[in-house]
């Protein structure tokens, strides 16, 4: 596989892993420090609220910076700030300034609502276009494992301060990865982007969103509902993550995008099991099905995006889409909060439904669920 043999790639993925890391690590480190020198552990949560809150507000400003100063330049600006911001929260929670504490973790979290989006936009310069499947789906895989390795590193380096430290690391190392190569910054052109083409695909990314926060929020009740014990919410959630990398897998192995109706048809039959009670067996086939189309729908949207995008745009673009996905994330999460647990599934199942008659709808116009990346 030329993809295996490229430099570059592992360059990039190097940097974007080092990059989503301190997301990864920031619940339990903020639940940590706020802990440990305030006494109280509700002030992590709402730092966290607060940082994902700037990271929604700032995602389309970043982007937009970084498509016109040049995406890997600005890259290296906001990893270098929210680095910065972070070592600011450490020093401020070790003087016990709770306020201080919640106005300063906004700066990394505007700072950050670029970064996927930027990364992304630099895959294009990095990778053949004809390899861009095959790398979207490698790299939702070690993604994976980064939202996993996060809260065990936090627990691993123990203390207060040293999952901020490491942090603030992480990103000043991830800004010495950033690839160089790229095209110049479009100053005077302003393309206009295909905002009704792209729909469906962010509509896709709403949907991935919205039925895995209601699956992953919703574990522990779903196996008390089944009258197990609380420990086996663990073992659902590996299966979920088992079977995401297993269909992302398939999808680096064929290299290419595949028909998102196909992939939509998957959450909504999957969806439905888990909404409705069919014991273990239900429960288990549904988040199967559900984490083997996850990868493979997440890369068919972003490789169709990326066709729509124009270059000038792309980190805007990019960024938009993560943040419709935090969304959706976010929705669901609420969804399993305030709803019976048998009916927050089945937001998912409409979402999903509705975008795939929207595709449908569209299926004779310009990108449909199957897209060429070989010219």
């Amino acid at each position: 596989m030329g993809l295996l043999r490229n430099g570059a790639y592992w360059r990039w993925s190097a940097g974007v892993q080092l990059m989503r890391l301190p997301n990864a690590m920031a619940p339990l480190a903020f639940t940590m420090l706020t802990t440990a020198t305030t006494g109280s552990y509700r002030l992590g949560g709402v730092m966290m609220a607060v940082f994902v809150v700037a990271e929604l507000v700032g995602a389309v400003p970043a982007g937009r910076l970084l498509d016109r100063i040049g995406v890997a330049r600005g890259l290296v600006l906001l990893l270098l700030t929210v680095a910065a911001g972070f070592a600011a929260v450490a020093v401020l929670a070790d003087a016990g300034n709770q306020v201080a504490l919640l106005v300063v973790a906004v700066v990394p979290g505007l700072a950050s609502g670029g970064l996927s989006g930027g990364f992304r936009a630099l895959l294009a310069g990095t990778v053949d276009a004809s390899d861009l499947p095959r790398a979207i789906s490698i790299d939702v895989m070690i993604l994976e494992s980064v939202l996993i390795a996060g809260p065990a590193l936090v627990a691993v380096l123990g203390g207060p301060f040293w999952p901020l430290v490491v942090m603030a690391v992480a990103c000043l190392l991830s800004a010495g990865l950033v690839p160089k190569r790229q095209a110049t910054p479009k100053h005077a052109e302003r393309s206009d982007v295909p905002l009704k083409a792209c729909v469906p695909w962010l509509a896709c990314m709403f949907t991935v969103g919205l039925l895995l926060a209601t699956i992953e929020v919703a574990t522990l009740p779903l196996v008390q509902r089944l009258g197990a014990p609380a420990g086996m919410s663990a073992l659902v959630m590996a299966v979920l993550c088992g079977a995401s990398i297993a269909g992302n897998a398939a999808y680096a192995w064929r290299n290419a995008s595949g028909d998102a109706r196909v992939l939509l048809g998957g959450f909504v039959v999957g969806g439905t099991i888990v909404a409705v009670n069919l014991g273990w067996v239900g429960l288990i086939a549904g988040v199967v099905l559900v984490g083997l189309c996850t990868g493979p729908l997440v890369t068919t949207a972003l490789v169709n995006l990326q066709a729509l995008l124009p270059e000038s745009r792309r980190s805007e673009g990019f960024s938009v889409t993560y943040t419709v996905q935090a969304t959706g994330f976010g929705l669901g999460s609420l969804a399993v909060g305030v709803l019976p647990l048998w009916m927050s599934p089945l937001f998912g199942v409409v979402a999903a439904a509705a975008t795939c008659g929207m595709l449908t709808g569209r299926a004779r116009r310009a990108v449909v669920g199957t897209v060429s990346v070989t010219s």
